[in-house]
């Protein structure tokens, strides 16, 4: 068979294949990179779940438990126990800042932010290096459960 037997056109598809390839990796490289970012934003949520409630039955202020039978929170000792958890955690050198620590009551909300590095996005000049994600998650103290506890 001879090269003229292609006609004119006569290979142009593989010369789109180098493109084809570099936009297929460019894609697959934003998918992990967002993989990463949603993983980050689980485990930030995940975090603050566990402070806040650890936080919402181990910050009970004792004296007005036992004199009242209210439950409510410390506020302080929330914040000492939220401090614990996020410390002990192994996600605390991806911290953005300190988690946010509101209590009401009964309940605790707690704010986490963490970094998020991007792995392919280095290689384009002046792209971000990573992202914040946030997240947040409350805890109340059941009703009764202070009642059940005490005899």
């Amino acid at each position: 068979m001879s090269r003229g037997s292609l006609g004119r056109d006569g290979g142009s598809a593989l010369t789109l294949m180098p493109a084809g390839l570099l936009i297929v990796l460019v894609l697959a490289s934003i998918a992990v990179d967002m993989s990463l970012v949603h993983l980050r934003k689980r485990q930030a949520f995940e975090l603050a779940a566990a402070a806040a409630n650890d936080a919402a039955t181990a910050a009970v202020d004792q004296a007005r438990l036992r004199t009242t039978h209210d439950y409510v929170l410390d506020p302080e000792r929330a914040r000492a126990v939220v401090a614990d958890v996020v410390a002990a955690s192994e996600l605390a050198p991806e911290l953005a800042g300190p988690p946010v620590v509101t209590v009401s009551g009964a309940g605790v909300r707690v704010e986490v932010a963490l970094d998020a590095d991007y792995i392919f996005a280095d290689v384009v000049p002046g792209a971000p290096d990573g992202t914040e994600v946030t997240a947040s998650a409350s805890a109340t103290a059941a009703a009764g459960a202070a009642a059940s506890a005490v005899p």
